[in-house]
C-alpha cells in the first residue's frame, strides 16, 4: 500500500536536506548544476530536478558557502561550477551530525513504533 501524497512528501523532505546534499556532493570534486543533478540521481534521490537546485545554489553562493567559477566545457559555452567554501565545508561537517542525530532519533522513534505494533498483534 502506498501512503497518500508520497510523493509530495518525498519532496517536502528532500527540500528539507536539499543544501546540505548539495554541499556533499560538491565537496570533494567542484561540480556543474546538471552535474549535481546526476550525482544525487546516482545516491538514489532521483526526484531533485535541475530546476529546483539553482535557487538553492544561489542562496548559498549568497551566504558565503558556495563558490561559483567558470569552467570550460567540451562542445558550448563555459559551465558555472561551484565548490564548497571554507566555511561550506564547515557547515557540511556540521550539517552532517545534525544530521545523523536527527536520522538517529526517527529510527528510534520508528523502531519504538513497530514493537509497539508487534506487540499489538502477538497478544491479539
Amino acid at each position: 500500500m502506498t501512503a497518500p501524497d508520497s510523493g509530495r512528501r518525498r519532496s517536502q523532505w528532500l527540500r528539507g536536506v536539499l543544501d546540505l546534499c548539495l554541499l556533499a556532493v560538491v565537496a570533494d570534486e567542484p561540480a556543474y548544476g546538471y552535474e549535481m543533478v546526476r550525482r544525487l540521481a546516482a545516491a538514489g534521490l532521483d526526484a531533485v530536478a535541475e530546476g529546483s537546485i539553482y535557487p538553492a545554489l544561489g542562496r548559498l553562493e549568497r551566504e558565503g558557502l558556495l563558490e561559483s567559477y567558470l569552467g570550460e566545457s567540451a562542445g558550448g559555452p563555459p559551465r558555472k561550477y561551484y565548490r564548497p567554501t571554507p566555511e561550506g565545508a564547515e557547515a557540511l561537517t556540521a550539517w552532517s551530525g545534525e544530521w545523523e542525530r536527527l536520522v538517529g532519533g526517527v529510527a528510534a522513534v520508528l523502531a519504538g513504533h513497530g514493537d509497539r505494533e508487534t506487540a499489538e498483534r502477538t497478544s491479539r
